[in-house]
């Protein structure tokens, strides 16, 4: 008799020109601890792809066309995501709309979130971003929420950066149980105690939050001028 084996679950972590790498890095350093699952960086075409600086290249082992039905969707941000998520033409929007209706759980982190709006997925859901754009989650009919992690129905959205490390240890609960996420988290030693109080306007210095706030101002000033 043959034993029946269950399937790995597949999860694609999405890449994109201008991607913060630490958006897609965080939650692949969780999520590669979680049995039996298989993970694939993909994007528009097979090889290396740029993040927001200009210096670092994580390579894509498949394009979104060669997964179209993942498991597991990550979209990392990157402030490039406003005015891909404005003009809706990218085709990682396309793909994560064909692919949403067949996963087990939609993700995003930082500014990813804006395109999980502009493919229509987040009419009247509760979602939340990085500080700086969540509010404009509304323009896609979403409800922005102050949160580091939300989850709604299979919609997991987590606010800036770092937050895709406390989202991916929730979707490894999620997934399977406590006890792995824990020692996932154990294993890779996330016990935050950063020096500075300073992670999110509610607590930083009003000015260093001016400071943070003209630098993304000008940033995608700039990028939407490019566009």
């Amino acid at each position: 008799m043959t034993e029946n084996v269950a399937q790995p679950l597949s999860i694609a972590i999405a890449l994109f020109d201008g991607v913060t790498m630490l958006d897609a890095i965080g939650p692949y350093s969780v999520l590669a601890g979680l049995p039996n699952s298989e993970i694939t960086f993909v994007a528009e075409e097979v090889g290396p792809v740029m993040d927001s600086n200009g210096r670092m290249a994580v390579v894509a082992h498949a394009t979104y066309g060669d997964m179209p039905d993942p498991d597991v969707i990550v979209v990392p941000g990157g402030l490039i995501t406003v005015s891909m998520s404005r003009e809706r033409t990218h085709p990682i929007i396309d793909w994560i709309r064909r692919a949403h209706p067949g996963t087990t759980r939609t993700t995003s982190v930082c500014t990813g979130s804006q395109l999980l709006g502009a493919a229509g997925l987040l009419n009247r859901v509760r979602a939340t971003s990085h500080w700086y754009v969540r509010d404009t989650l509304s323009e896609f009919g979403a409800i922005p929420t102050d949160e580091r992690v939300v989850t709604h129905g299979k919609i997991i959205t987590a606010a800036g950066v770092s937050a895709g490390i406390d989202m991916a240890l929730q979707l490894v609960a999620d997934l399977q149980t406590d006890e792995i996420a824990q020692a996932i988290q154990l294993g890779i030693e996330y016990d935050p105690d950063p020096p500075f109080n300073a992670g999110h306007p509610r607590c930083a210095p009003q000015a260093i939050t001016d400071f943070v706030s003209a630098g993304f101002g000008e940033a995608i000033s700039s990028d939407s001028a490019q566009s």
